[in-house]
């Protein structure tokens, strides 16, 4: 048996200034050939489940490339095509048995509004008859060409992304029956007119944790092979971003279709539990002032790097310092030039900065406002270290040259690579106890509960600015398919405009 493993992971903010080239991906530490199985093995992502099965049978891997970029602005013409060129080489050199990808789901390039979907366009017409399993992200924009040009296609259960080992083993097994001939999967699809917003996506939380519960009973209860509703991503400026379902059977279409519109319909009767309302910066901090326990932790989310953010934006900081909050970790502000600054000071040194705000967001009419800031440099690293924490367990991380600027009751973690918090590594690792502070502020959304949540006594959002706002009437959509709940009334929406049997058509 020879089988063909690859990574090619973007989550796409169409909003996002921040620049998507090859050296983004080479950033998160882009591998080629025998180097992947070597970074990959025993992590808890998807490719590792796929190398532990390929081993198990003792296949024979060629895994050519292995590429992720923290989200960010549409991925350009050439690393899109240079990182999609080497997947698609051993395909017209050799023939497999098998096609195992871990892609995301809502990658963007500047000529194609759907990465994924060309990708295994083009896989196909080099394969026709070989068996393709894809995962995706919780948050992919699902198509009709991601799902006709592969035979099993399934998505994370959970958010944060804790379960992607999982996922992966379960659809790499469903493939591999279909390479030794005891099953036949068949997969129904549809689409639903809903543009949930990521805050209200945590699988902790109600809808979503009751929505994916749905998905494991199809499975337990039901008998499908596997089923996945997903979120969606909606800083997407496609027609297709919003809310979707897939479901897989064994050979039966029909039971396909029946568990696929019983989660599409589900999604849709809690849809404005899928709407975050907005809470005033002000009346957070108060509340957050208020808990005796600690650590509290605050959530900088419109400027999340997770979805895309350029994680400069000062304005959640300066209300912080502002309010007089006091000994406050925040992570992180991508400052390459302060970065730099504090490590030519060295440790201990006293010094001024232009902090943050280097960033124009052009899309949401914000230009980049730094703060001026005296302090003092309480710490300089590397910014390399390996993620113990739950999601991406295994996997090591570079933030680049690192420093740690304590000024006013905080200590500010500045980094030189974009970089979402979602492991106590990035305090830890940088001589901050997450443990000991009375609040940690952190430029994320859900992801930052793989690691923090356990610790945190109470969590605050605070709604600031940046291009992941959570504030629908700041983003102008040109391409997304209209009508859509929640940015038009309600009584202009005819959910059969998205039943499945059209988006399958």
């Amino acid at each position: 048996m020879r089988i063909l493993l690859a990574m090619m992971k973007h989550e796409t903010n169409t909003f996002s200034p921040v620049k998507t080239d090859l050296a983004r991906f080479e950033a998160w530490g882009l591998k080629r050939d025998g180097d992947v199985l070597e970074a990959y093995r025993g992590t808890n992502m998807p490719i590792a489940a796929y190398i532990d099965l390929a081993e198990e049978r003792e296949a024979e891997i060629v895994s050519p490339v292995a590429a992720e970029a923290m989200p960010s602005g549409v991925v350009e013409e050439e690393a899109y095509e240079t990182l999609a060129e080497w997947i698609l080489a051993p395909l017209r050199e050799e023939r497999f048995d098998g096609i195992f990808l871990d892609l995301h789901g809502a990658m963007t390039a500047a000529h194609l509004p759907d990465g994924e979907g060309e990708l295994l366009r083009r896989i196909r017409e080099l394969a026709p008859d070989t068996p393709i399993a894809v995962t995706c992200d919780m948050h992919c924009n699902l198509t009709k060409a991601m799902v006709e040009n592969c035979d099993a296609l399934i998505g994370y259960k959970t958010y944060p992304h804790v379960d992607m080992y999982e996922v992966g083993a379960q659809i790499g097994r469903i493939l591999w029956d279909k390479i030794e001939g005891r099953s036949d999967p068949v997969m129904a699809w549809g689409a639903s007119p809903l543009l949930a917003q990521t805050l209200r996506m945590g699988t902790a939380d109600e809808p979503m944790k009751g929505l994916q519960a749905m998905t494991e009973a199809e499975v337990s209860e039901r008998g499908l092979l596997a089923t996945t509703l997903f979120g969606g991503f909606p800083l997407a400026d496609v027609h297709h971003a919003g809310l979707s379902a897939v479901s897989i059977a064994d050979g039966d279409q029909a039971a396909a279709e029946a568990s696929r519109d019983r989660l599409l319909q589900a999604a849709w009767d809690v849809r404005e539990d899928l709407v975050y309302d907005a809470v005033p910066i002000g009346t957070a901090i108060s509340k957050a002032r208020a808990v005796n326990d600690a650590p509290v932790v605050l959530l900088d989310h419109s400027d999340n790097v997770g979805s895309g953010g350029t994680s400069d934006v000062m304005r959640v900081i300066e209300q912080v310092l502002e309010a007089g909050l006091q000994d406050v970790a925040v992570a992180a502000v991508y400052d390459p030039e302060a970065a730099a600054a504090m490590h030519a000071a060295g440790q201990g040194s006293e010094i001024t900065l232009e902090l943050g705000g280097k960033s124009d967001m052009q899309a949401i009419g914000l230009d980049g406002r730094p703060l001026s800031l005296t302090g003092k440099v309480a710490h300089v690293a590397d910014g390399r270290w390996i993620v113990r924490g739950p999601m991406y367990t295994g996997v090591e991380v570079s933030t680049g040259p690192t420093a740690v600027f304590e000024t006013g009751g905080l200590k500010i973690v500045v980094t030189s690579v974009h970089h979402e918090p979602w492991d106590t590594g990035i305090l830890s690792e940088n001589g901050i106890d997450p443990q000991a502070c009375r609040f940690i502020l952190l430029k994320s959304r859900i992801h930052y509960r793989a690691g923090f949540a356990p610790l945190a006594k109470a969590t605050f959002t605070l709604d600031g600015e940046g291009v992941t706002t959570s504030d629908n009437s700041l983003l102008r959509y040109e391409q997304l398919r209209r009508p859509i709940f929640p940015l038009d009334p309600e009584e202009e929406i005819d959910v059969s405009q998205d039943s499945p049997a059209e988006a399958r058509s």
